[in-house]
């Protein structure tokens, strides 16, 4: 299958790239600089220039394949403020417009979307049980996310076959959640964030690439999927997880005024929780690489 990537140069772009390459599929990759894209993927993938994905569609010729994985969006880890929050946003629902308009210009051989979405839509549940049926929050990153994927489902307009992928908190190597709290753990004051009750819907990046795959070459895939670990964890547990695989104490209690005096609003993605459950992805048969937490975090550590 030819498959066209945005967001190919982040870390889950060049991990994904490398995979669909392992498995025999052809990929354009998008980035902002075709330079850039392809001092990061080589020959893994074909790189064309979208400079303006909030401006303007993508090039034609990225579209000539049968499916799309949408990755782009600004990095959500950040102090936020009101220029920042708009970006978060227009990053996620303006590039996801432009690129819906391309494909209705490319006409009718794009089949599939698979659009990056986040578990953030369900807003703060504490121990409600999530799925796909589940209602929206009604914070800012809820109000982004159903937004985000509004737009994405503006392509079935067009016969094809839409997929949200619902993420969960990444495990992996390179950026993320887990990298901000590896500091803190390995000097050994890391520990459970604002009580640590507040569940978080985890996923190590291997299942995340296998998902968003997995999702693509299965016909009966369609609508949002959330993408996480069988078992959620609670903050408190994967504290004590991660200081077992670090070999460090992880009970020194991270106060959530503390959080918010670091990190201000952007602090609600670690002070809320969703006890979030991957059923339709289940239901789709995927066998899950990384199941269980504390393996999970050893591989994401290289502390196997």
């Amino acid at each position: 299958m030819k498959v066209t990537v945005t967001g190919a140069t982040g870390s889950l772009g060049r991990a994904l790239v490398a995979e669909l390459n392992e498995q025999g599929h052809e990929v354009i990759a998008l980035s902002r600089s075709a330079r850039s894209g392809i001092e990061k993927l080589g020959s893994r993938a074909k790189v064309l220039e979208w400079p303006s994905p909030k401006e303007a569609p993508p090039p034609p010729e990225a579209l000539e394949g049968e499916a799309v994985i949408h990755l782009l969006g600004e990095p959500i880890d950040q102090r936020w403020s009101d220029e920042v929050k708009k970006e978060l946003r227009d990053s996620r629902v303006l590039s996801t417009r432009q690129l819906v308009e391309g494909m209705r210009a490319a006409g009718p051989r794009l089949e599939i979307l698979i659009s990056q979405s986040a578990s953030g839509y369900y807003g703060d549940r504490g121990k409600e049980e999530l799925d796909e049926s589940s209602a929206a929050g009604d914070d800012f990153l809820a109000d982004m996310v159903v937004e985000w994927e509004a737009e994405a489902r503006k392509a079935e307009e067009l016969g094809m076959r839409v997929v949200t992928t619902r993420t969960g908190v990444v495990l992996s190597e390179e950026g993320g959640a887990l990298e901000k709290m590896l500091p803190f753990f390995k000097a050994g004051v890391g520990g459970p964030v604002a009580g640590g009750r507040q569940y978080v819907p985890w996923v190590h990046a291997d299942d995340l690439t296998g998902a968003l795959i997995a999702v693509m070459e299965n016909d009966a895939a369609t609508g949002p999927v959330n993408v996480s670990a069988p078992e959620p964890a609670t903050n408190r547990e994967l504290s004590k997880a991660l200081g077992r695989v670090l070999k460090r104490p992880a009970f020194a209690p991270v106060p959530g005024l503390a959080v918010k005096a670091l990190y201000g609003e952007m602090a609600q993605i670690v002070i809320a929780g969703q006890r979030m459950f991957p059923r339709r992805l289940q239901a789709l048969g995927y066998s899950f690489r990384q199941p269980e937490l504390e393996a999970a975090l050893r591989s994401a550590t290289g502390k196997q």
